[in-house]
């Protein structure tokens, strides 16, 4: 595997993991090929052959159709919880869900992690009606048709670790039915994806290896963390409800409410909401699409230092769109939150490095946070413009458009193992997922080819900035705004 630095550790682990798949497929007689290890090149074989016959769509980015845009076939059900076990957990463990990481970057990546990454993407089969009814009754004591007004066998489309199921519920404070949509998580991916959690410490063995600045332990503890979290569908829930009740009356930001009474640890209920794909919002004139991009940049930022938290999970199936840039946000299983401390790191990297153009300044913070080793003999400018990259959007006052070249630019620089610097680059806990979050959104705002004054919209964010109102969702933004102060 050829030595390359990771340099701001954007999207590294899900790099590691199409490496890992790459490695072993090149390597089969290598002494680190256990059981395990095994098990993953099985999933690679297994997502190319069920990804030919499941061309399907995340759950999330289907979540508020009321029609069936998935036809199943009954042959291919998965039908009993060793069956899921046995093929859907095995290609839907935490390989699939790391390589997820990079797949919206995946431009900048080498040809041989590209195609590993394509299969560790492929779609899930979907479980039978009645055992997703089995998930359910499991969970909350009694089968749909006896919780819901309406229940539908066939569900709406197949997720990483669950599937989704339209439904009618009798909402509790109003008494009125509901459309709501049911997350159902597969029986026996918990395992599958403790199983390959088991392997983090082979790819920080190998990240070690091929990184010369790296400490992996802390960014394999951060993975296993997250991932693991994601199972947890009652942690998902309070997420969700979090991020709710936060945008709650927000005019352009929704995301939807969550049924408690419907919902545990393996079923998530919420509102059924509709709106566009992403394919289908990209059909939309530039003028909308320019909407939309400014929109999920106000939501990731507005997050990070309004709640000190974010979904980590920046993919194009997790967003419904409709017209005006309002956006709805689905799916929150990967949600990272942060220490005062850690934010403070945050926003004082930003002012140095894009505010003030400090270099001493922002390198001091730099090796305070554990990004690089003391004793680089790079001078101040050299590493800040190692580290910066992300800020060249918003370093200057002026319109901007995004590419997609500016984002697989960015991946290109942070895995370039020409420079001195890279070998001094680390990779702290608190930053694993918050470039991840970063790159991802970077590279859908390249695929809108988002244009706008960022660097005005970015400084009505920063706390130590809260600038004047610069655009037309801004001014719409004004009113929630106020309210959301008096009431905290």
């Amino acid at each position: 595997m050829n030595r390359r630095t990771l340099g701001a550790a954007v999207g590294a682990g899900a790099a590691a993991v199409a490496a890992l798949v790459v490695w072993q497929r090149s390597s089969p007689g290598h002494h680190l090929r256990t059981s395990r290890v095994q098990r993953n090149a099985d999933v690679v074989k297994l997502g190319a052959a069920v990804g030919a016959n499941y061309a399907g769509t995340a759950a999330r980015k289907l979540f508020a159709s009321a029609e069936r845009r998935i036809e199943l076939d009954e042959a291919r059900e998965l039908k009993t919880a060793e069956a899921v076990a046995e093929r859907l957990g095995n290609m839907k463990g935490a390989l699939m869900k790391l390589g997820q990481m990079a797949s919206y970057v995946d431009e900048g990546l080498p040809a041989p992690l590209r195609a590993a990454l394509a299969q560790l993407q492929s779609s899930a089969p979907p479980m039978s009606g009645e055992l997703a009814a089995q998930v359910v009754e499991a969970d909350l004591g009694k089968h749909p048709r006896d919780l819901f007004v309406e229940w539908d066998p066939v569900p709406i489309a197949a997720a990483s670790i669950g599937q989704v199921h339209r439904a009618v519920a009798i909402d509790p404070l109003t008494g009125e039915e509901r459309a709501v949509a049911v997350k159902v998580q597969y029986p026996g991916v918990a395992d599958a994806v403790s199983t390959d959690l088991k392997n983090a410490d082979l790819l920080g063995l190998i990240l070690q290896q091929g990184f010369g600045g790296l400490n992996p332990d802390e960014m394999v503890a951060e993975v296993k963390e997250r991932l693991s979290e994601e199972l947890d569908y009652r942690l998902e829930a309070m997420n969700q409800q979090r991020f709710a009740d936060h945008y709650r009356g927000h005019p352009f930001i929704h995301v939807p409410e969550v049924l408690p009474h419907l919902s545990g640890p393996h079923v998530i209920t919420s509102e059924l909401v509709d709106g566009a794909t992403w394919q289908e919002m990209l059909t939309w004139s530039q003028d909308e699409r320019n909407l939309v991009g400014e929109t999920l940049f106000r939501f990731v930022f507005r997050s990070l230092y309004g709640m000190h938290a974010f979904n980590g999970d920046p993919h194009p199936g997790n967003y419904l769109f409709h017209p005006g840039g309002k956006v709805t946000f689905l799916d929150f299983g990967l949600v990272k939150h942060f220490s005062d401390d850690e934010m403070h790191t945050f926003i004082s990297m930003v002012k140095a490095a894009a505010y003030d153009h400090d270099g001493p300044a922002f390198r001091r913070i730099l090796e305070r946070a554990g990004m690089i080793r003391e004793g680089c003999p790079a001078p101040d400018d050299e590493v800040g413009d190692y580290f910066s990259q992300f800020y060249e959007s918003v370093r200057e006052d002026k319109v901007v458009t995004w590419s997609s070249e500016y984002a697989s630019g960015i991946v290109r620089h942070t895995f370039d193992r020409t420079s001195p610097i890279a070998q001094y680059a680390t990779v702290p806990k608190a930053f694993v997922f918050i470039q991840r979050i970063n790159l991802g959104l970077y590279a859908l705002l390249g695929e809108l080819r988002a244009t706008g004054n960022y660097r005005r919209i970015a400084e009505e964010l920063w706390p130590f900035v809260q600038g004047p109102p610069s655009t037309p969702l801004a001014e719409a933004e004004q009113p929630w705004l106020r309210a959301s102060k008096l009431k905290s």
